[in-house]
C-alpha cells in the first residue's frame, strides 16, 4: 500500500516541496478560529469574532482567483514572497488592533488585507505535483498524499491555536500561525526546480485555452458548501465545549474530525477505485450531509468527538474527487486558476457559514447551530448532481482495486 507514496516520493524534490507546503498551510486552520478566539476573547460575542473571521476569509476568496493567475503568468518564485509579506505584515497590525481596541473598522480593513495577501499554497503544491508527474495515477495518489498533508494541518493547527490562546494568551495562537505562514511559504517558493513555468499572456487572447465551465462552476459551488459545513461546524464546536465549560476541548474534538479524514484520504491514495471520480464526488457529498444529522442531538463531549471522528471519513475522499476532476479537465495553463477555484469555493463558504452559525449560537445555543453545517451538505450533493463533464475524464489506474 505505502508503494504508491514512496513512488512518488522518490522523485526529485518532490518530498521537499510537499513538506515546506504542509508548513505554510498551517495557517488556514489556525486564523479562522485564531480570529473568532481573540475577538470573542475581548468581546464577549461570537458573532462579532464571526464577522471578522468572515471578512478574512471572504476576503482570501475574493482574491485567491486574481492571485493564481499572476502565479500562472509570472510564476510561483515571484508571486509567493510578496504575497506572505503582506500578510504576515497584515495579521500582525490585526492582532494589535484587536488588543488595543482600535475602532471596529480599521479592524475589518485590516482583516480584508490579511485575507487578500493570503497566498494559495495548497493549488501551488498541486500545481507542482501535475508539472512533475506523468500519469494519472501518480497524480490521484499525490492528491491524496495532499488531502491527507491537508487534514494532518487540520488536526495539528487547530489544537495548537486552541491551546496557545487558552493557556498561554489570546494572541499566542496567530502569532504561531503568522510564523509557520512566512517561513513556510518563503522554503516552498524558493524551490526553483519543480516550479511550472510561468505562462505569459498570449498576445490574442482567443488563443487561450478554454476553461471547461460546466465541470469548474458546479464543482466550485460543491466546494462553497462544504466550506459552510466546515466553518459552522468548527465555530458551533468551539460554543458546544464552552457551554459544556471546556472550552480547551474544541481543537481536539476538531482535531478528531480531520483524523477521520486523515485515515479516509490516505486509503483513497493507495487504492483505485472502479467507479468515476464524478460518482466518488457524489457518494461523498452525500455522505457529507449524512454524517452532520446527528450532530445537534449530541450533548456529551466524547460522544461528540467519536461522532465527528467517524463524520470525518466522508470528507478527504470528497476533496480529493473535486482536485481530481479539476486537474483532469482545465488545461496545463490554466492550471493553478482551476484548482484555486475550487479552493476558493471553500474558503468563500466557511465566511458565510462560520457567520450564520454564531448568529444561531447567540440566538439559540451551539447545539441547532449544527443545523447549519447540515444545509451546507445538503447544497454540496445538489451541485455535486449538476456536474457535467464535457470532456473524457482519464481515470487513473493501479495494481489494487477497490
Amino acid at each position: 500500500m505505502l508503494a504508491t507514496y514512496r513512488r512518488i516520493l522518490a522523485r526529485p524534490g518532490t518530498a521537499l516541496f510537499s513538506a515546506t507546503g504542509l508548513v505554510a498551510r498551517l495557517p488556514i486552520a489556525m486564523v479562522g478560529l485564531g480570529i473568532v478566539l481573540l475577538v470573542e476573547d475581548q468581546s464577549g460575542s461570537y458573532g462579532l469574532a464571526g464577522a471578522v473571521s468572515g471578512v478574512s476569509l471572504l476576503s482570501t476568496a475574493g482574491f485567491a482567483i486574481i492571485q493564481a493567475r499572476w502565479i500562472d503568468r509570472l510564476g510561483q518564485s515571484r508571486v509567493l514572497p510578496v504575497a506572505i509579506t503582506v500578510w504576515g505584515l497584515a495579521l500582525a497590525a490585526l492582532m494589535w488592533s484587536v488588543e488595543s481596541d482600535w475602532p471596529l473598522a480599521a479592524t475589518y480593513v485590516l482583516a480584508a488585507v490579511t485575507g487578500a495577501a493570503l497566498p494559495s499554497v495548497g493549488s501551488c503544491v498541486r500545481s507542482r505535483w501535475a508539472h512533475v508527474l506523468d500519469s494519472d495515477s501518480e497524480r490521484q495518489t499525490a492528491f491524496a498524499l495532499e488531502a491527507v498533508a491537508d487534514e494532518t494541518v487540520y488536526i495539528a493547527g487547530p489544537i495548537l491555536v486552541t491551546m496557545l490562546a487558552t493557556a498561554v494568551h489570546p494572541v499566542a495562537g496567530l502569532t504561531a500561525a503568522l510564523v509557520s505562514g512566512v517561513t513556510g511559504t518563503l522554503a516552498f517558493s524558493a524551490q526553483r526546480a519543480t516550479e511550472p513555468p510561468p505562462q505569459p499572456p498570449l498576445a490574442d487572447k482567443r488563443d487561450r485555452a478554454r476553461m471547461p465551465w460546466a465541470t469548474v462552476v458546479p464543482l466550485s459551488v460543491c466546494s462553497l458548501a462544504l466550506g459552510t459545513l466546515f466553518g459552522a461546524a468548527e465555530v458551533t464546536t468551539v460554543a458546544f465545549t464552552e457551554e459544556r465549560d471546556a472550552k480547551a476541548l474544541a481543537g481536539v474534538l476538531l482535531a478528531f474530525w480531520a483524523a477521520g479524514s486523515l485515515i479516509a484520504g490516505f486509503l483513497t491514495g493507495a487504492v483505485t477505485w472502479r467507479r468515476p471520480v464524478l460518482f466518488r464526488l457524489r457518494v461523498g457529498a452525500a455522505g457529507m450531509a449524512v454524517a452532520m444529522v446527528p450532530l445537534f442531538l449530541i450533548d456529551q463531549v466524547w460522544l461528540m468527538g467519536l461522532v465527528l471522528f467517524v463524520a470525518g471519513f466522508a470528507i478527504a475522499p470528497t476533496l480529493i474527487a473535486t482536485m481530481s476532476l479539476a486537474e483532469q479537465t482545465v488545461p496545463p495553463s490554466r492550471r493553478t486558476e482551476g484548482m484555486a477555484f475550487i479552493q476558493t469555493g471553500i474558503v468563500a463558504g466557511v465566511a458565510p457559514g462560520a457567520a450564520l452559525a454564531g448568529i444561531v449560537i447567540d440566538a439559540s445555543g451551539a447545539s441547532p447551530a449544527y443545523l447549519v453545517s447540515v444545509g451546507g451538505g445538503v447544497l454540496a450533493l445538489a451541485a455535486a448532481l449538476l456536474v457535467r463533464v464535457r470532456q473524457p475524464v482519464r481515470e487513473a489506474t493501479s495494481l489494487s482495486h477497490a
